[in-house]
């Protein structure tokens, strides 16, 4: 079984770590450490704290994003089926062509800490949006050195409407809160399957009905992780480490936006389920 990760808040109201399953959380490691712990120089690694003792059985308690203190970066354009999105969506804009064959990579900040949805949480679109889209993309999360110690999910979630406006309207269609959802939990590295072998899914649920279903495997990416990872520390230090969403191919159709009261899941055999409503803000 993968022992994988949780960042709680327990029923004291305190937030703990925990270790478990993919479905669900088991057993309380030390009091007081903390994700940014394991991802310092100098601190456990995640494969250690993943077999730390345990402290105590989970009880009554709130999933927590898989993130403390470490921002939220996102690649683009790294699946062809996005590049085809950007560019139809843009009016087929050259540059969006032109990133994806180029060696550097699209990079743009997605959350600061604390801005994070969990699973079990709500995300939110934008009321000056009219074209809302998720984006369920594999986040890697990767230590102060830039090593990539773990993997979890995400929705990165888009408007591409204020994006389809201007290119350098792009901080606006990606960034406020509520557009960001982590989770459920973090599986290290070496508990994973090979990256190749890792499937993703995604299905938006409206009025309890099914509207969209996608399944794409994560061996269609044109980008090694390890490389955007590389790229994202080039010039800038992370010392309590960093989530790095590694772009998606899941593109609903262009009639498609989401509307609040959705539900949207997001799921992996290897990573578990990321499940979220949806509200207007």
């Amino acid at each position: 079984m993968v022992s994988a990760l949780w960042r709680l808040r327990d029923e004291a109201g305190d937030i703990r770590l925990a270790r478990g399953g993919l479905d669900a959380p088991e057993v309380y490691l030390d009091a007081g450490l903390t994700i940014a712990d394991f991802l310092a120089a100098d601190g456990p690694s995640l494969s250690e704290v993943a077999r730390m003792p345990a402290s105590g059985a989970v009880g009554a308690h709130e999933v927590l994003a898989p993130v403390d203190l470490q921002p939220v970066w996102a690649a683009g354009v790294t699946f062809q089926r996005s590049k085809v999105a950007r560019l139809a969506e843009s009016g087929n804009a050259k540059f969006y062509d032109d990133v994806y064959d180029a060696d550097r990579p699209e990079l743009f900040p997605k959350a600061q800490p604390g801005g994070v949805v969990a699973h079990g949480g709500t995300v939110t679109i934008r009321s000056d949006s009219t074209w809302d889209v998720p984006e369920p993309e594999l986040v890697v999360v990767i230590d102060a050195s830039g090593a990539i110690v773990g993997l979890t999910l995400g929705d990165d979630v888009s408007s591409r409407s204020i994006e389809a406006e201007n290119p350098l309207y792009l901080p606006q269609a990606k960034i406020w809160d509520g557009s960001c959802a982590l989770g459920p939990c973090i599986v290290p590295l070496g508990e994973a399957p090979p990256l190749a072998e890792i499937v993703m899914s995604l299905t938006i649920t409206r009025g309890g009905e099914p509207i969209v279903r996608d399944t794409v495997p994560i061996a269609g990416m044109k980008r090694d992780v390890h490389d955007l990872a590389g790229w994202l520390y080039r010039a800038m230090g992370f010392p309590h480490g960093a989530l790095l969403m590694t772009g998606t191919s899941m593109v609903p159709p262009d009639e498609f936006t989401l509307a609040p009261g959705d539900v949207i899941s997001i799921s992996s055999p290897a990573l578990g389920e990321l499940r979220t409503g949806v509200e207007r803000r």
